[in-house]
């Protein structure tokens, strides 16, 4: 198993820029593909981001390309997601999640283990 605690959501204006981050513990970090999913109040959890188990190939949606960067430490068991250009629609709860597949899922379906969660509101 593998616990998932996200950190360093908050309160942002419009183009400014927050970084997540996801701590990991349990089962072998490096044995696992991270996501990052948000879900906004009445709105479907969605994609965000997703980074192979080496830290190469991220994929994104096409609402932050361009805007967010994944990463991963492996050595600190540490996942992050830098958000630039924020935007009103990007406030949500975002989730840090950890999948066991070799292949990189946009689908939530595909994550085995999920975090509690931080909140990112942009403020207009």
């Amino acid at each position: 198993q593998v616990q998932l605690v996200e950190s360093g959501g908050g309160l942002v204006q419009a183009g400014g820029s927050l970084r997540l981050s996801c701590a990991a513990s349990g089962d072998t970090f490096s044995d696992y593909g991270m996501g990052w999913f948000r879900q906004a109040p009445g709105e479907e959890r969605e994609f965000v981001a997703a980074i192979s188990r080496s830290g190469g190939n991220p994929i994104y949606a096409d609402s932050v390309a361009g805007r967010f960067t994944i990463s991963r430490d492996n050595a600190k068991n540490m996942v992050y997601l830098q958000m630039n250009s924020l935007k009103p629609e990007d406030t949500a709860v975002y989730y840090c999640a950890a999948q066991r597949t070799t292949v990189l899922r946009q689908n939530s379906l595909f994550y085995d283990y999920w975090g509690q969660g931080t909140q990112v509101t942009v403020s207009s």
